[in-house]
């Protein structure tokens, strides 16, 4: 069908297995985003998000995600939830949650945040490594409480390796002393993901580059690269802006200009949402080196 083309009579009523949205009603839907540029011009406040943690994601991109990739009473799960920003957003549109979070003081805060009835029935909150056998071991177990056998939607939004130091526990990417290890732990990661993941549904990894030693590490690239070797096939990259960030990292002064120009790089602008869906037949691509050698 072309960009013009009126969907036929057929694709009219086609219903999605992963959304309640109605493609046929495509012209109603003003507020959903469907290009791979996602300009957000400040971050939204209420509804219980707050800006009280450093590196969470502004909550429109749970909001979009969800909105295009879950159904009502859909599962997600969170393998870094952080603050609480998909728990949130999830409760608040209908959906329920799992959220492992690294830090027990931290799983708290979030806790506090949700009223006993939704902790019992809508939101499971677990603390632990999410790169361990022992979080899939739990997270199923809640899947049982609630008559359920996999989750149908995937968010990941990892550390930027060390950009910011979260905790002082080796576990946490944040402190991984280099690259390697970093991606090595995030595979661990999306592979527990991956198993407990419906197939056919969805995953979305939250993610930014960073510089290290005058170089670019193109940390967005590099998970990716793990996300298609745990299985996933890779639907969409998305561009987000960031420049709402920059006043607290000092980039209203002129010196991160300076240090642009002289350094012969350029200041981010920018973030990733790597798309990716689980296929109902597993297709593990092979692991390469990351420095093109055979």
């Amino acid at each position: 069908m072309g960009e013009n083309e009126e969907p036929s009579s057929k694709e009219a009523h086609e219903s999605l297995p992963y959304s309640d949205l109605d493609p046929s009603r495509w012209r109603d839907y003003t507020d959903i985003e469907t290009g791979s540029l996602w300009l957000i011009p400040n971050r939204a406040s209420g509804n219980g998000h707050r800006l009280d943690y450093h590196g969470n994601y502004v909550p429109q991109i749970a909001t979009q995600l969800f909105t295009r990739f879950t159904k009502q009473n859909d599962i997600v799960l969170d393998l870094f939830l952080g603050s609480g920003t998909t728990a949130i957003e999830a409760c608040r549109m209908g959906r329920r949650c799992i959220g492992v979070e690294l830090k027990s003081d931290l799983l708290q805060s979030v806790s506090e945040k949700f009223p006993e009835a939704l902790r019992e029935n809508r939101i499971a909150l677990l603390s632990g490594d999410s790169s361990s056998e022992v979080i899939p071991a739990q997270i199923k177990d809640q899947l049982l409480l609630w008559n359920e056998e996999a989750v149908q939607f995937l968010l990941l939004h990892p550390p930027y390796h060390d950009i910011i130091r979260f905790s002082d526990t080796p576990e946490d990417l944040s402190n991984a002393p280099d690259t390697e290890t970093f991606l090595d732990q995030f595979k661990k990661i999306t592979s527990n993901g991956y198993r407990l993941l419906e197939p056919g549904r969805f995953a979305a990894v939250v993610i930014g580059d960073k510089y290290t030693g005058g170089e670019l590490i193109p940390l967005g690239f590099y998970c990716m690269q793990a996300m298609q070797e745990a299985g996933f096939t890779l639907k969409s990259i998305i561009v987000k802006n960031i420049e709402g960030n920059e006043r607290g990292k000092g980039r209203a002064t002129n010196l991160w200009k300076y240090r642009s120009l002289k350094g012969g790089f350029y200041l981010f602008k920018h973030e990733y949402i790597l798309l990716c869906q689980k296929p109902f037949t597993r297709s593990v691509k092979p692991r390469k080196p990351r420095d093109g050698k055979k």
